[in-house]
């Protein structure tokens, strides 16, 4: 058995989002409220696809409005996290079926031009290497397809971070590609006239456990390569929750969150889609 500090950060990832199925639904009202907005953006593109690829949809939350917006789009469904395209699958009854595929971002197994949009909605930044997913997803794309998502930038968690920071030299909290390495990576990929964008959200929590709990449920655990190894023993977790409390106001403890809005354009060919005034 290999050694957890020699597993690949890929690996430890995917097995997060594999025990993290289970309650995924019950503890990501945040993923769900960025998953709305962002498909509430496509009230603003005049598309009509023939095939939508879910990038990282996790149980298929956006899957149900993807099927009801576009009556007669395929949607496939694709997640590096078996057990999370189980309860994709199970979603929605009454609306037809996605195609579910369990697949790395980075070696998607569909053939050139097989899509006309790309919908993901906070997965890029559980990805190793961005530029290969974009460019992958430029392959993958027919002309003029669109890629419209949203990632998690270098803001997110910066309370939980800074507290971690008053207590050891380890990294206990995820880094995020900030808004303009996004966008520079899709010119890099060859992708067409990119908009970026941040929200920022603020969710709140009665104490650090709660906060810690919500983290584990949704699988986004600590993946860095200077993350400790072993155990956080309990004094350093009551430094922690000291620490944090230096942020509480009205009584309750505040997780900020950075949110990446980008979209953009396949250039394979000249863009025959565009958006609205």
């Amino acid at each position: 058995m290999q050694p957890p500090d020699q597993i690949p950060i890929k690996i430890l990832a995917r097995r997060s989002f594999e025990s993290a199925a289970a309650a995924y639904d019950q503890a990501s009202a945040l993923q769900q409220e960025v998953g709305q907005r962002l498909l509430q953006r496509l009230d603003l593109v005049k598309i009509q696809p023939d095939r939508i690829l879910d990038l990282g949809s996790g149980t298929g939350q956006c899957i149900p409005d993807l099927l009801a917006r576009y009556k007669k789009a395929q949607v496939v469904a694709l997640d590096i996290a078996l057990p999370m395209l189980w309860r994709a699958r199970k979603r929605g009854r009454w609306l037809r079926k996605p195609r579910c595929v369990c697949a790395d971002a980075e070696r998607l197994p569909f053939a050139d031009s097989s899509f006309d949009l790309v919908f993901s909605n906070l997965m890029l930044q559980w990805c190793v290497e961005l530029e290969v997913v974009f460019t992958e997803l430029q392959r993958v794309l027919r002309p003029g397809g669109l890629l419209l998502f949203t990632s998690f930038g270098p803001d997110t968690l910066r309370e939980l971070r800074g507290s971690w920071q008053q207590v050891d030299g380890y990294s206990h909290v995820n880094a995020f590609a900030d808004m303009h390495d996004v966008g520079d990576a899709l010119l890099r990929t060859r992708f067409a006239d990119p908009v970026m964008d941040v929200e920022r959200l603020t969710v709140t929590y009665a104490d650090v456990w709660k906060l810690m709990r919500e983290l584990k449920q949704i699988g986004a655990h600590n993946v860095t390569a200077g993350r400790p190894r072993g155990l956080t023993g309990k004094a350093r977790m009551q430094r922690l929750v000291g620490a944090y409390e230096q942020y509480r106001s009205q009584g309750v403890l505040p997780a900020s969150y950075e949110i990446v809005n980008g979209h953009a354009w396949s250039t394979s060919a000249e863009c025959g889609i565009s958006l609205e005034a």
